[in-house]
């Protein structure tokens, strides 16, 4: 049975709606949290965690068992083939956490849902918002079963297409699609790749992101015409043997999922309205470049819930305000850089030897490759 009424609903229980949760609990506020799935999603999505990230989870308790799931990289290289043209090192960071965390999303989800029941939580499934009105007193969300629920607040972290942002009013800027395709593929292989680095190929024939995963299987992450909604094994060794690592063979052994996605560039034109406020993917989406989609999230779910505290405390709306701009003027940062790393990333064939030679020459400078690696790092901004 859910119930009636209640401080703040938080729709949408993938990360950022669970981080949200999580902070008001911990805080002793009621929180209803509904989702439309009956289960969690069991695909990887997402699988890296930023140090400044994780820095701000630790105000939620998880930070730890996060680490303990995950693999530490402590390197980012940026390749051509067999050549490295960009090699970034996190070792010397100014944060605890001198590495990024590789860990799949389903288990940053189970570890949040995990941490948010030992508090005394709970999600609602399968529950879908379909509407929002608010008045001066607080929200009310309706739900496809026909229940209404009350509160003084309502949080939209139901994703990019969410209904209750659109209830609001809270649109997104009208930035258009940009025109390109990628296909994601998690894979099982014999040898040859590293288990603690995350590799940009930057070939001829185009991107290529090699990641770790903490089971030994690696993400491959490629931008690409008309992807395949479900890549199979010799899809997947194509791309490895054509813009991966040259010189080193590396046999694709299988195929564990795989995906394809277009990108998408918005920023809601507001994070609040009155009762209602965005955050993750409702408030902000943008290229998967660089890792900072669900970190973004993670880190508005921290900030966000701590304003919500502090104004079902003192009725003082003010850390909401401040929230709502500059968690927008954040988003906006992190979104140009995510394009102009899709830029640099996908430059027309004929331009990708000069833009290579080009990276070579940044990468003799230290302040480059340190700055870089803060930026990467979300640590740049404290």
């Amino acid at each position: 049975m859910i119930p009636e009424q209640t401080e703040v609903v938080v729709v949408g229980a993938g990360p950022v709606g669970l981080a949200v949760a999580i902070g008001l609990v911990e805080h002793g506020h009621d929180v209803v949290v509904i989702d439309r799935l009956t289960a969690g999603a069991n695909t990887s999505r997402a699988c890296v965690i930023h140090p400044r990230t994780l820095e701000m989870l630790e105000q939620l308790g998880v930070t730890q068992r996060l680490t303990s799931a995950g693999i530490h990289a402590k390197q980012f290289d940026i390749r051509d083939g067999g050549r490295t043209l960009i090699p970034l090192h996190f070792g010397n960071l100014a944060s605890e956490y001198q590495f990024v965390l590789m860990v799949p999303q389903q288990i940053t989800e189970q570890i949040l849902l995990d941490r948010l029941e030992s508090l005394g939580g709970s999600v609602h499934r399968p529950y879908a918002a379909v509407d929002v009105t608010q008045d001066a007193s607080g929200v009310e969300v309706t739900l496809d079963s026909g229940d209404v629920l009350k509160a003084r607040y309502a949080v939209a972290a139901d994703g990019m297409n969410s209904k209750i942002r659109d209830a609001a009013g809270l649109g997104f800027d009208h930035r258009d699609t940009l025109p390109l395709n990628f296909t994601l593929a998690d894979v099982r292989v014999k040898d040859g790749l590293p288990h603690d680095i995350v590799q940009l190929y930057l070939s001829r024939p185009g991107m290529l992101v090699v990641a770790p995963l903490p089971d030994g299987s690696f993400r491959l992450v490629a931008e690409i015409d008309n992807p395949p909604e479900h890549p199979d094994l010799p899809y997947a060794q194509r791309l490895l043997d054509l813009r991966g690592p040259q010189g080193t063979a590396v046999p694709v052994t299988e195929v564990v999922w795989g995906s394809r996605f277009r990108i998408h560039e918005r920023v809601a034109d507001r994070y609040r309205d009155r009762h209602v406020l965005l955050a993750g993917d409702a408030a902000h989406t943008h290229s998967p470049a660089g890792g900072q989609g669900m970190n973004l999230g993670l880190r508005d779910a921290v900030t966000l819930s701590s304003a919500l505290s502090s104004a079902l405390t003192t009725g003082n709306e003010t850390k909401l305000d401040d929230y709502a701009l500059t968690g927008r003027a954040e988003a906006l940062r992190v979104v140009a850089l995510a394009h102009r790393l899709t830029r640099v990333a996908t430059v027309p064939t004929l331009a990708r030897p000069l833009r290579n030679a080009v990276l070579r020459l940044l990468s003799a400078l230290p302040a480059f490759r340190r700055g870089f690696a803060e930026q990467l790092a979300g640590i740049g901004r404290r």
